[in-house]
């Protein structure tokens, strides 16, 4: 019982089943997890060929082939090495951090130094703080001993007013030793009196 509507829906159908892959419809890309190559892992890469290319121009240009430089085969080793370390580094990032690479250009890279390196007998580096409070006393050193010699404003300053509160006091005392003589010359002269008025 195929009518014309039939054969137009069979058709349809065989259409749709040629446009389509082997095996049915497969997932799109949309939900794979996106890899980005980082700029460190550029450079590793940049350098690895270039090294290649080194070596390749080197057994081109000597001939010698397996009978290289031992010291340039032990060097690419360490270099192949530290690679490897870089793409573990680079795993072991995770998050933004990993996708993104940001620069600091005021981060100071923490470089390890071996025991031979460092240098305990140089002078030691002090931090701001250090640093002011050591200029801190050394200025107020210079300035007691200044001003123990008398050569700062404020010990002038304190000099003057010394010396015009010891005149002072001297004035004070001058003032009472007269005031005790003259209440001892009148108690003599009040016993010269009272004598006199007894001898009459």
């Amino acid at each position: 019982r195929s009518g014309p509507g039939g054969g137009l829906a069979a058709a349809a159908a065989a259409a749709i089943a040629a446009a389509m892959p082997k095996g049915g419809r497969k997932g799109g890309h949309k939900g794979r997890a996106r890899q980005y190559t980082s700029p460190e892992e550029i450079d590793a890469q940049l350098q690895a060929e270039k090294q290649k290319a080194r070596e390749e121009e080197e057994q081109e240009e000597g001939g010698e082939g397996a009978t290289g430089d031992p010291k340039k085969e032990k060097k690419s080793l360490d270099s192949d090495e530290s690679d490897e370390d870089d793409e573990d580094y680079q795993q072991k990032r995770k998050g933004v951090e990993g996708l993104i690479d940001i620069e600091n250009p005021n981060r100071v890279i923490q470089t390890t130094k071996k025991v031979t390196q460092l240098d305990l007998d140089g002078p030691k580096e002090l931090s701001r703080r250090e640093r002011e409070e050591i200029e801190k006393q050394k200025a107020k050193e210079r300035y007691m001993k200044m001003h123990l010699a008398g050569k700062t404003e404020q010990a002038k300053a304190d000099l003057a007013r010394l010396a015009i509160i010891r005149k002072q006091r001297e004035e004070a005392a001058r003032k009472k030793e007269e005031e005790r003589k003259a209440k001892d010359e009148a108690a003599m002269a009040g016993k010269r009196l009272q004598s006199l008025s007894l001898n009459k």
